[in-house]
């Protein structure tokens, strides 16, 4: 816990310290080495070969994907989640990471049951059509 807290900034390390477990949600930028055994119907791993900025993006939509289903499962089964940002992904990456250097870190989440008086209402939102648009 120690090692996670001393990167994150420091309203976040307080958070790390008290909550009962953090997630770091990581992705592994050479995934596609790993495609002939999880797809084995088609050649995948030749659709990133030499496209490192090609895998590096897919490897970070799949990773908050799948963050996110971590997130909301972690939810129905009752559980608060608290996802951040605010942390030193370099440190992070070296301290948990550090002999995967494929392997880099996304975002963390504390999860745990937390204080009715600490938990904060859902801020505001804006309507669908501010920010979206149907064509």
């Amino acid at each position: 816990k120690e090692r996670l807290a001393v990167a994150a900034l420091p309203g976040n390390a307080d958070k790390i310290r008290k909550a009962p477990v953090t997630a770091i949600i990581g992705m592994d930028n050479a995934f596609y080495e790993h495609l002939p055994e999880l797809l084995p119907h088609t050649d995948a791993r030749s659709w990133f070969i030499g496209k490192e900025d090609l895998a590096r993006t897919t490897a970070f939509r799949n990773s908050s994907m799948q963050g996110a289903y971590f997130i909301l499962a972690a939810r129905v089964l009752g559980l608060d989640t608290g996802p951040m940002s605010g942390f030193d992904n370099a440190a992070v990456d070296a301290a948990f990471f550090g002999d995967q250097p494929s392997v880099k870190s996304n975002f963390i989440s504390t999860i745990g049951y937390g204080d009715p008086a600490s938990i904060f209402d859902r801020s505001p939102r804006p309507g669908f059509d501010r920010f979206n648009r149907i064509i």
